[in-house]
């Protein structure tokens, strides 16, 4: 970065920074921290808006942390101003990270970004100053085909909920919409997360796919992108919320605590799309065919579930794990946004300082898509 861009930048920046496992009352919105300047490799991105996810508030209380069994642990205190000292105390000293690292505080969260290159680091091209970017979420280097290193944005490294925010500067890809700042910041965590669910599950035209929490971020992403595909989708979320899912595309909606079997029939589904987990997650085999494909990347009504193994094996069903992902799936994305295949779905809109109600907000789970927070000018 030369000397005249050090120049035009300010000294410090609003953000919002976690400082440990707790409830709200542990982020803290400041204006005076250190700008991050860009670093050999890197761009400063100046950010015009970020988003919610709930890894944003799986991280703050501890959730990925394996001495949390139950989606209960944490979730239920996560809203508390008091907490509970013995989870997050637990939490705290296990390994509850994306990466396979300790939690490292004080740690700006944030892994959705919209916004403009302000300054690049050395070897960059200063070309790229003043392009409107969406950041890549998970960050790596590579060893051979699989990332020796794999970093999400706003978990292993400081994120989106703050004025400015760094990158390596192949994270930062250019996108060209005419879509609001809010619109944009509502895909990349969890568009490219149903993206990728939806590419490595294989899904196909023609088939019949079923999503469970389908009107969340991710669940109403992967709604879109396997009809975008050509699947039949059929949805479980709750009944107030059916409508905005079928607006999406659901060609079915069932509700939340539907009998899977008797409302689909058995062995009927030939792709599960699984965010919730929890202990109605054996119906979710029963029903897909032999030789059927489930992919996960959630377990929001709990991690632990109970697996009959005969069920896996007598059907020689695939289970798939689905958190990395190939370069291309987030170029795939942005080439959707850009000719209009995908719509954003933005529910509610807040100031970055109110941080505490966005996540509140959130966590009532009576919206259908995503709330974004709008960086201060």
């Amino acid at each position: 970065m030369t000397a005249e861009h050090a120049a035009a930048l300010p000294a410090t920046m609003h953000g919002v920074v976690l400082t440990a496992f707790g409830g709200p009352e542990v982020l803290h919105y400041r204006e005076d921290l250190p700008l991050p300047l860009p670093r050999a490799g890197e761009v400063l991105i100046r950010v015009a808006a970020s988003a919610v996810n709930n890894t944003d508030i799986n991280t703050r209380v501890g959730w990925y942390s394996k001495t949390i069994a139950h989606a209960n642990d944490a979730s239920a205190i996560a809203f508390t101003t008091e907490g509970s000292a013995a989870v997050f105390d637990t939490a705290q000293d296990a390994d509850p990270s994306w990466g396979g690292t300790p939690m490292a505080f004080p740690r700006i969260q944030g892994a959705d970004c919209c916004g403009h290159i302000a300054a690049v680091g050395p070897g960059v091209d200063a070309a790229r100053i003043g392009q409107r970017v969406l950041v890549r979420p998970i960050l790596r280097a590579y060893a051979g085909y699989r990332p020796y290193a794999c970093w999400y944005f706003g978990s292993e490294c400081d994120g989106g909920f703050a004025q400015y925010t760094r990158v390596p500067a192949d994270a930062a890809v250019a996108i060209h919409s005419a879509l609001s700042d809010a619109e944009l910041a509502s895909f990349p965590c969890a568009y490219s997360t149903a993206e990728n669910l939806v590419d490595r599950a294989g899904v196909k035209a023609g088939e019949r796919v079923l999503v469970t929490g389908a009107s969340g971020g991710v669940g109403s992403a992967a709604v879109q992108l396997a009809g975008r595909r050509g699947a039949h989708v059929v949805a479980v979320a709750g009944a107030d919320k059916h409508a905005a899912v079928r607006a999406l595309g659901a060609a079915e909606c069932l509700p939340r605590d539907a009998d899977l079997a008797h409302a689909l029939g058995a062995e009927s589904v030939d792709v599960v799309i699984d965010l919730v987990g929890g202990a109605q997650w054996p119906a979710l085999l029963d029903v897909l065919k032999r030789g059927g494909r489930y992919a996960s990347s959630g377990a929001i009504a709990g991690p632990l579930v109970t697996l009959d193994l005969r069920t896996l094996y007598l059907k020689d069903l695939t289970l798939v794990g689905c958190t990395f992902q190939d370069d291309r799936i987030f170029d795939n994305l942005v080439g959707y946004i850009e000719r209009g295949e995908i719509a954003p779905v933005v529910a509610h809109t807040f100031a970055l300082r109110d941080m505490a109600l966005a996540q509140a907000t959130f966590s009532a789970k009576n919206f259908v898509g995503k709330i974004v927070l709008l960086a201060p000018p």
